[in-house]
């Protein structure tokens, strides 16, 4: 009787610690899975060859458009330092912000490292329909040279290449 009693109290203990060991397993799993998903992604940056180098110096630079809310801000660092794009773009900032708040935001991003000298804000762009579009002529005059990076294409929709961009063309008749 004894010994059955034993045994009945050994294995509800054993149950119990499975159950015990299987939660536990449990949070460890959606702790790893937490963790997994804000991991950030790193890139090996490897050093430029002389080659590379010198093909690099002989190239026009082109003009990498920065837009700041939604885009930038919105953007994760892992806080390691790397080699800057602006090794390889001339860095321009342009925001449909107001000036007094762009500059404070564009400030804090270049660091005083003078990367983000060029910025141009809402009075640069132009108001139609309620949105602010912006004038990439201000930035240069040869757009082909401009790289935009803008959560919003429609911000640059009265430049003519950039309205294939922005929305599919129409269906004709034959494609219905």
């Amino acid at each position: 009787m004894m010994r059955s009693q034993c045994l009945l109290g050994l294995r509800s203990f054993v149950a119990f610690a499975a159950k015990l060991w299987s939660f536990a397993l449990y949070l460890l799993r959606r702790q790893a899975r937490t963790v997994i998903q804000y991991q950030t992604v790193r890139y090996d940056v490897l050093p430029l060859s002389p080659i590379s180098r010198n093909r690099l110096n002989q190239v026009k630079r082109k003009i990498l458009v920065l837009d700041l809310d939604e885009t930038l801000i919105h953007s994760h660092h892992d806080g390691v330092l790397r080699p800057t794009v602006s090794q390889w773009y001339e860095l321009v900032v342009f925001t449909a912000s107001m000036e007094i708040y762009g500059c404070a935001v564009a400030d804090k991003l270049d660091n005083n490292r003078s990367i983000l000298n060029r910025r141009y804000y809402r009075q640069h762009c132009t108001l139609e329909l309620g949105s602010y579009i912006k004038d990439l002529s201000v930035v240069h005059s040869d757009l082909s040279s401009i790289v935009i990076l803008d959560n919003s294409p429609g911000a640059y929709r009265s430049h003519p290449a950039s309205s294939s961009w922005t929305t599919p063309p129409a269906p004709t008749a034959a494609t219905q």
